[in-house]
């Protein structure tokens, strides 16, 4: 049995046992402990995260909904490739600061940090479904996007790296406005798969109001190239293995790993129980 196999086995057992228990509070209410009274969503809680944990355990085996990682390709010799970890611990993910780039209030009470590659066409989709998430929730207060870089050299070399450090120079160049503006258009115009002419950057660059000449002579540099590769880094630690990868970190610091391009629905799903149970 592989680690995946034993992912998805280990899953569906704790899943059963929650549901158990789910049921046997429902049969004696009365005798349920005080700790299920204070906290009637963490059983919900923990069933829905355990069958998103499922799901992307089952799309890492061949299903659907993200690109897996594989291996990575070291910058500093690309004939040579790194192997991935297979997994990690949410618990491990980066503290976020003010270095990071967040769109919505930076004080929201609920964070989804994205681990994402501008080449994956999943994380395209997903794009879109955060998107819609902050046009719900961020209008409020009650979510912010927190994004990092994830990209996976094997199945995107060169391009996905690049475009990440596109990303950073139109943030250099115009702040965390510019940041967004820049993640936006290229997901909406790229291919996907290691197919956007690079060409085009600079055009990007220019489009979204900044100074073309200065956003090329950022790109001939190397010095974001430790960031990005620490953004990755971070993803394995924190257990993502493919993109799109999201954790989702509520008030109460509890969090809750999103594997793959997961559905508007799913996202709202555990976003409205995190928010039920920090209350």
């Amino acid at each position: 049995m592989n680690d995946i196999d034993k992912q998805i086995k280990e899953a569906e057992e704790r899943l059963k046992e929650l549901k158990a228990q789910k049921i046997a509070a429902s049969e004696n209410a009365e005798g349920a402990s005080v700790s299920s009274q204070q906290n009637p969503y963490a059983v919900p809680v923990a069933i829905l995260v355990a069958g998103l944990l499922i799901a992307g355990a089952v799309f890492y085996s061949g299903g659907s909904g993200g690109q897996q990682a594989g291996n990575v390709v070291d910058p500093t010799n690309p004939t040579t490739p790194t192997p991935r970890p297979s997994s990690g611990n949410v618990d491990n993910i980066r503290p976020i600061t003010e270095k990071d780039h967040i769109r919505g209030d930076r004080n929201a009470p609920i964070k989804i940090v994205e681990f994402s590659d501008f080449e994956c066409p999943f994380c395209k989709r997903f794009h879109s479904t955060m998107q819609r998430v902050m046009d719900e929730y961020g209008k409020d207060g009650k979510v912010a996007w927190v994004y990092r870089h994830f990209p996976l050299d094997s199945i995107h070399p060169f391009k996905a790296r690049n475009e990440a450090k596109a990303s950073e120079c139109a943030n250099e160049l115009g702040g965390n406005e510019a940041f967004w503006k820049y993640a936006d258009k290229i997901f909406e115009i790229t291919p996907s798969n290691n197919q956007l002419d690079q060409s085009l950057l600079p055009q990007i660059a220019e489009d979204i109001g900044l100074d073309r000449a200065k956003f090329e002579e950022c790109m001939k540099s190397t010095k974001y190239d430790q960031h990005i590769e620490e953004d990755l880094q971070d993803a394995i630690a924190s257990g993502g293995t493919g993109t799109p990868y999201s954790v989702l970190i509520a008030e109460d610091g509890k969090k809750y790993p999103i594997s793959g391009a997961q559905p508007y629905s799913a996202v709202k799903a555990v976003i409205d129980i995190a928010l039920k149970s920090s209350q």
